[in-house]
């Protein structure tokens, strides 16, 4: 049997375990708040995934680039929810007034394809860009682009932005450029 004193002990602690709890509807306040936290950092990233895209001005025409890492897993051509995300953002933009030919170029950096693409049939970095700017064309048609105004053209790994010798050139050299009007 307890002593009185081992009793208080133990009954202080339950008192120091209830003290610490909050009310239900408290709890449920907090609950809500983290959830909007949550969505909000989940907008967050996903702005500045779209802010990661850079937009340039050429002669008679838009350069749109992004980052093949925000559209397409890696070793893949088929779109990521994020890529077709920020894809159908541009497309509800254009389609409506869509009266200039958008050219889709795939690029890919200068690593070898590896073994898992090579099984898909994808055996070079050419066949890898082009199935990636179809996979982008296609999807900014199936968002309400003009099929006759959407060109995909794959590059492989011409054209890089930057050196192949490290991760961020490499990334860098990994995109997707749209090209609209001109």
């Amino acid at each position: 049997m307890a002593t009185p004193s081992k009793r208080r002990l133990i009954t202080g602690g339950f008192c120091i375990v209830l003290t610490g709890c909050v009310s239900q509807g408290s709890y449920n306040e907090l609950e809500a708040r983290n959830v909007q936290l949550e969505q909000q950092v989940s907008a967050q990233s996903r702005q500045l995934a779209a802010d990661q895209a850079q937009i340039a001005r050429l002669q008679g025409a838009i350069k749109y680039t992004i980052e093949s890492d925000l559209l397409f897993p890696p070793g893949s051509w088929k779109m990521s929810a994020e890529g077709k995300e920020i894809i159908s953002k541009m497309a509800a933009k254009l389609a409506p007034t869509q009266q200039n030919k958008i050219v889709v170029n795939g690029y890919t950096d200068n690593a070898p394809i590896g073994p898992e693409l090579e099984k898909q049939g994808i055996t070079s970095n050419q066949v890898l860009s082009e199935k990636r700017a179809e996979a982008v064309k296609q999807f900014l048609i199936s968002q309400g682009m003009e099929p006759d105004l959407v060109i995909a053209v794959g590059h492989g790994e011409t054209h890089p932005v930057a050196e192949n010798d490290t991760v961020k050139g490499r990334s860098q050299n990994r995109r997707v450029e749209l090209t609209l009007g001109g």
